[in-house]
């Protein structure tokens, strides 16, 4: 199986495809298994590769008490790098979007394009910061399984296919705990990145799920606005996770990004 020794740990990668690197970065509680449908969609346009995050999936367990998105982004840095590339089209979901905006502000050069699905460049609010403590407790206390149906009514949208609920239990009921705990660590200290978004010069692609009860379409549209010639996609019958819940539609804006073809959705 494919790995990258970074930064001390092994990451594991699922890699289709040639031409430039696509790197596809997931959120939490999440793995490459996220990026499937892309891997195979985007594989005719892109050398694409899905990476686990340091302690997810198929990835060496960690025992960092937080995970930084400083931390994570380093990693992505070095997997491009073990891979061969000198940059990437970055493609990133929810948390894989603050580590992206995070490698964006530390190594802007290895960034040849940036895709945010369901993601803010903010802070985390108190309410917020209340938010993960309280669902590291339930975590604890009443284990992945029970969690996992509430984060599956919580992350899909409305009407939710039967495949995407099995993916997202899958990715959840297969994480470590230990990396459970740190990720919310380190979502919850991650800084502002509110005021790197006028300097992104990169071509940029924001998608939001139209259904998505976590980054509100609005949050979407104040991102597109905020960087210089972002396009966007509202993706219909999506919630936070448009990638799995519409794979056709993802793919479509991410290969029209990837051609620099001009069709977007605006809703």
């Amino acid at each position: 199986m494919p790995f990258a020794r970074v930064n001390g740990n092994m990451l594991f990668y699922r890699e289709v495809g040639d031409g430039p690197l696509a790197l596809f970065v997931h959120g939490f509680p999440l793995d490459h298994t996220l990026w499937l449908d892309q891997l195979k969609g985007l594989a005719h346009v892109r050398r694409c590769v899905a990476v686990d995050l340091r302690g997810f999936g198929k990835s060496d367990p960690t025992v960092d008490p937080s995970l930084t998105m400083e931390m994570l982004a380093d990693d992505v840095a070095g997997v491009i790098q073990a891979l061969g590339a000198d940059r990437a089209d970055l493609v990133s979901l929810s948390m894989g979007g603050y580590v992206a905006l995070a490698l964006y502000e530390l190594r802007p050069s290895l960034v040849r394009s940036l895709t945010l699905i369901g993601t803010r460049a903010s802070a985390d609010s108190p309410e917020a910061t209340r938010a993960r403590d309280a669902l590291a407790d339930r975590l604890l206390d009443q284990g992945r399984n029970a969690v996992a149906s509430e984060l599956v009514t919580g992350m899909l949208g409305r009407s939710p296919s039967r495949r995407a609920q099995a993916r997202l239990r899958s990715m959840i009921e297969g994480t470590r705990y230990e990396t459970l705990i740190a990720a919310l660590q380190g979502m919850k200290e991650r800084q502002d990145r509110t005021s790197l978004l006028s300097r992104i010069d990169v071509p940029t692609l924001v998608v939001g799920g139209e259904d998505d009860t976590i980054v509100s379409v609005d949050e979407i549209r104040g991102i597109v606005q905020q960087v210089p010639g972002a396009r966007i996609a509202i993706v219909p019958d999506a919630g936070h996770l448009a990638p799995i819940e519409q794979p056709d539609q993802v793919n479509q804006a991410l290969i029209e990004l990837l051609e620099g073809r001009k069709v977007v959705w605006w809703r």
